[in-house]
């Protein structure tokens, strides 16, 4: 009997403890952590340097409430998170976790549209397929049906553009074309809803859970940037899951040279040592509310020093260990390996994403990209099947949430050739049983 309850009754073993990118139950079975958790363990588990700096905070201090003291521990963190964002965006906001973080980054934009007498912007245009936070502020800008729908009357819907699935739609993602095709469609909403009433567009540089490690094909994130800065849009990049070094570089943005207004981190910016959050903005952006009379906005744990100290600690972790680079390696060698199962299983439709931020997409049939029938909830079975032999992956439906089954393989940034060749055998291995699974649930 358990006491606590999550999303689903499904029972998991207890973990006992986790070292690198391994983790044991009570029972002693040993599991490879491929998802990173929810692709939040970028420096893997028990990193003795980390939990060295949080040991020196809580001799000192473990909670220091913001207004009425500053923090050697926040202020440090703020500093080389400022150092590592482009030029201009040195202020700062923190957070306990992704949603939050969301839900910071839009009232700051409205409080900023306030301040500059555009009190008539307050839309924020996102994607369908999106995901950005289970908090009410967060799913209005969500587009993944299962998890918005329960709650609409509860919310303000906001306007929504198609995530730019080239695979999908039988276009080339390498053709800069492409990129402007669905960058259009963010212009054409945007005239659609009336210039003065959109106040940011928020947008995943790479796709999350929601759409798999979507990849934005040639020229779309530089053709967004330069939509928003035509109509006075603000440009929030969510990193939550990008951040931290997860695609080769340590912020997503920096592939396409971006220069947004707000950025989003959390999961791997602490990498499941303490919940922290965090959004960076740009100087001017901030000052403008500042001078209206400070940001209307809070939490009880923002700032806490023990989680700033842990963050700074990973983040000194990720350059000594030169993560962000072995990501870029490690993420070749993986999509590598990802092919390869392709080839050799039919089942797997689609093979995508950059660094080690991977998916692969379960399909019925490959040339039509056709879904397999939500009734046999494949993306589930995988994950139990290889929870079973010892892998943890990730999964979720990639077409709107209702159908559409990929897997998210995103193992700890210190990942090896040895522990990717683990992580592919034992897919190969339960891809193998799945497809037998199916067959039987077919002829059943």
């Amino acid at each position: 009997m358990s006491h606590l309850f999550y999303q689903t009754a499904q029972r998991r073993p207890v973990l006992d403890q986790a070292r690198g990118v391994y983790m044991w139950d009570m029972d002693g079975k040993r599991y490879l952590d491929g998802s990173s958790g929810a692709m939040v363990c970028n420096i893997g588990h028990s990193n003795p340097h980390v939990l060295d700096a949080m040991r020196r905070q809580m001799e000192k201090s473990t909670f220091g409430y913001r207004l009425h003291f500053e923090t050697e521990a926040s202020e440090a963190l703020a500093a080389k998170t400022a150092a590592l964002c482009p030029g201009g965006m040195n202020k700062i906001f923190f957070v306990s976790g992704g949603s939050e973080a969301v839900e910071s980054a839009l009232k700051l934009a409205r409080q900023h549209a306030l301040a500059m007498g555009q009190g008539t912007r307050w839309k924020v245009i996102s994607r369908s397929p999106s995901y950005h936070g289970c908090t009410l502020g967060a799913l209005a800008v969500t587009g993944y049906a299962p998890l918005t729908a329960p709650f609409a009357p509860m919310m303000r819907a906001m306007p929504m553009i198609p995530a730019p699935r080239a695979y999908l739609d039988g276009l080339d993602p390498a053709d800069p074309a492409t990129g402007a095709h669905y960058a259009a469609m963010l212009e054409a909403e945007i005239i659609a809803q009336g210039p003065d009433t959109v106040l940011a567009f928020i947008v995943e540089p790479v796709g999350g859970a929601s759409t798999g490690a979507l990849v934005p094909p040639a020229g779309y994130m530089q053709a967004v940037q330069e939509i928003c800065r035509k109509y006075g849009v603000l440009l929030i990049l969510d990193e939550v899951m990008t951040g931290a070094g997860r695609t080769g570089r340590f912020l997503a943005l920096e592939h396409w040279g971006l220069s947004p207004d707000i950025v989003v981190l959390s999961k791997g910016f602490a990498a499941g040592y303490m919940p922290l959050g965090a959004i960076a903005a740009r100087d001017d952006l901030v000052q403008a509310v500042l001078d209206q009379g400070g940001f209307l906005h809070g939490f009880t744990y923002a700032g806490n020093p023990l989680a700033c100290a842990a963050g700074a600690a990973v983040i000194d972790e990720i350059d000594r260990l030169g993560l962000v680079q072995n990501a870029a390696e490690m993420g070749k060698a993986l999509r590598l390996q990802l092919d390869g199962l392709m080839a050799r299983h039919p089942i797997i439709g689609d093979v995508r994403g950059k660094g080690l931020l991977m998916a692969f997409e379960l399909m019925a049939d490959h040339d039509s990209k056709a879904p397999l029938p939500p009734a046999l909830n494949a993306h589930q079975r995988l994950v139990d099947i290889a929870y079973d032999m010892g892998l943890i992956v990730y999964s979720r439906r990639t077409r709107d949430g209702i159908e559409g089954d990929h897997i998210m393989v995103c193992p700890p940034l210190i990942v090896s050739e040895a522990h990717l060749d683990e992580i592919t055998e034992t897919l190969d291995a339960a891809l193998t049983r799945l497809v037998a699974d199916l067959a039987l649930a077919e002829m059943a």
